[in-house]
């Protein structure tokens, strides 16, 4: 599994959830993070780099945790690879519009996965009825990777992002960031205020972790084995707070896992 930096984690924690037994390399180009901004041409090769790196450990399947890469990138690399390939938005936009009741189903995203127009797409290719409106949310970003979860800040933020979408009248909401579940909470709270009531909020990165199990089990990749699964952590740059930032998208603590800095 691959991500621009740490967010992806969010995804390991799920599919570590869901799939205890499994064993996870993880790696978090953390060097060249943010992905969202870069051109489609500099994502490609970047993607290309992480699978190459991937494919070194003898994976029998890979997991595209970008959102961005998954909107750009996962044809190609699904082409060049002879393995499964597996991204984030396609698992969304699917929950998205089964979770949708009028078909109307808004996404959060970077700006790169906003203007490469995937996550419609997805949604279009399984319901036809359902209609995709997009917000660029480029603030939330930084600020979970700063910590910053709580409070007035991050909350005005989610306002600002989520005002035009609930305009359109969305009736549910897809979080196309590996790094906003972390903002479920203020999400939450500040789309019922909005709204005057609850919608459902989709996880991209839960919605992966069902269907990797389902792909694995069809494909009897699946391990039999009870034990549980051993998790590796490559990054291409070890950042001043590494522990820190990955323990909060991780939900546990890092220490006495097998963490490697490397270069692609």
């Amino acid at each position: 599994m691959f991500d621009s930096g740490l967010g992806g984690l969010t995804v390991v924690h799920a599919i570590m959830k869901r799939l205890p037994s499994e064993d996870i390399v993880y790696l978090g180009d953390t060097a060249r993070v943010p992905y969202g901004t870069r051109s489609a041409q500099t994502v490609l090769n970047y993607a290309r780099a992480c699978a190459r790196k991937l494919c070194e450990h003898d994976i029998k399947l890979l997991c595209v945790a970008c959102n961005t890469v998954s909107a750009v990138a996962l044809d190609m690399l699904s082409v060049e690879l002879d393995l499964p390939v597996l991204g984030v938005i396609g698992p969304g936009a699917a929950a998205g519009a089964k979770a949708s009741e009028q078909g109307r189903v808004g996404v959060i995203a970077t700006a790169g996965t906003v203007a490469s127009g995937a996550y419609p797409r997805a949604v279009a290719s399984i319901s036809t009825r359902a209609e995709t409106f997009m917000e660029a949310a480029p603030l939330l970003v930084p600020l979970v990777e700063e910590g910053w979860t709580q409070g007035e800040v991050p909350r005005l933020a989610v306002r600002r992002y989520l005002t035009p979408l609930v305009a359109q009248g969305i009736d549910t909401l897809v979080l196309g960031c590996t790094h906003y579940p972390l903002l479920h909470e203020i999400i939450a709270s500040e789309l019922a205020a909005l709204r005057g009531h609850a919608i459902p909020i989709v996880d991209s990165a839960q919605a992966t972790a069902a269907e990797l199990a389902q792909l694995l089990h069809e494909r009897g990749l699946a391990t039999d084995r009870t034990a549980a699964g051993a998790l590796r952590i490559l990054v291409t740059d070890m950042p001043g707070k590494f522990s820190e930032v990955a323990a909060r998208f991780l939900g546990q603590s890092v220490e006495g896992l097998d963490v490697t800095a490397i270069d692609l």
